[in-house]
């Protein structure tokens, strides 16, 4: 996992198979902005070798804040460090804490009817519109029926899905229990629940992880994990996990300037500063996430515990008074 405090770019243009090449590359640093602007000076006299001697180099780095596909740290204003683990400001202005090796996993649960809701509701309704313009021998009651169905398509596919939901439980019933069957499969794990607001989160208590193992994987996958929060975790070498809420759902906009990421030009910084303000004054008011429940052993490991505390008291998990968001 790398954070760092310090960015710059460097570019050169020159030919190359008879065109010209602009090759641009990003250099990042804690020391200082101009030993960030020597590691970018480095990256791209390492490119343009590589363009001399294989005809062909990737042009540019992608300026985004928290990706990696392209083995490029997490490029995120860095609040404050509590040893190995950084938070962060992310691109739309929620703080986040990165660690290197404390194991969350972000479950999200979709509780919209599946695809075979839908179409089964879709088969129901055509049916019915048929039937009854056989039976009426008439165009316009077709017509009238199928615009009415229209709107009824969606109503009943939920319906439906409600339905199906009290007879073999909700996905966030599901949901859970996923989290228990790990825990009872793996009861050497002292697993700690909490809620979002679109499903739950998972901190390991007992022991620290490579987010790159196998085994890691693995148990990101029976918790029936976010996909893009996996693959996220693997290319950035590090797990996440957001501790105050997204502006959104406070009742403000994304950060300012957009895109936020960082570093933002020093114009720009009156406004960032501005909206950060306003932000940090509404999101006292609200909580990350609730703890819900502890599963599994009672070991506790110290590296674990520390990001807990830093973790519970910047999302405010246990002030269940207050709305999460």
């Amino acid at each position: 996992m790398i954070v760092p405090k310090y960015w710059s770019e460097s570019k050169i243009t020159k030919n190359a198979n008879g065109k010209q090449v602009t090759i641009k590359r990003f250099g990042w640093s804690d020391i200082s902005e101009a030993e960030a602007k020597k590691h970018a000076d480095q990256r791209v006299k390492d490119a343009e070798t590589l363009l001399d001697t294989k005809g062909d180099v990737r042009r540019i780095d992608h300026k985004v804040s928290y990706n990696g596909a392209e083995g490029l740290p997490i490029r995120e204003e860095v609040i404050s460090t509590h040893g190995d683990s950084v938070i962060t400001r992310n691109s739309y202005g929620s703080l986040c804490i990165n660690t290197p090796n404390v194991f969350f996993s972000d479950i999200d649960i979709d509780n919209r009817p599946t695809f075979l809701f839908n179409f089964i509701s879709t088969v129901i309704l055509l049916t019915l519109t048929i039937l009854i313009g056989i039976i009426s021998s008439s165009w316009l009651s077709f017509g009238i029926i199928l615009f009415i169905s229209i709107f009824l398509f969606s109503a009943l596919a939920k319906f439906l899905w409600k339905i199906k939901s009290s007879i073999t439980g909700s996905p966030k019933t599901q949901s859970l229990e996923k989290i228990k069957a790990v825990s009872r499969k793996y009861p050497e794990l002292h697993l700690r629940v909490y809620k979002t607001p679109v499903g739950f989160r998972v901190l390991i208590m007992n022991k620290t992880f490579n987010p790159r193992e196998e085994s890691t994987l693995k148990l990101f996958n029976e918790l029936n994990t976010d996909k893009r929060y996996i693959l996220m975790c693997k290319n950035q070498n590090c797990f996440r996990a957001r501790i105050s809420p997204k502006p959104w759902r406070i009742g403000i906009d994304r950060l300012r300037p957009t895109p936020g990421v960082w570093p933002v030009k020093k114009q720009h910084m009156e406004n960032r500063m501005k909206w950060v303000k306003e932000y940090e004054k509404k999101a006292k008011q609200y909580a990350s996430c609730h703890f819900l429940m502890q599963l599994g052993s009672n070991t506790v490991d110290p590296i674990a515990e520390a990001v807990r505390a830093i973790h519970d008291k910047h999302s405010k998990t246990n002030l269940n008074n207050l709305c999460l968001a």
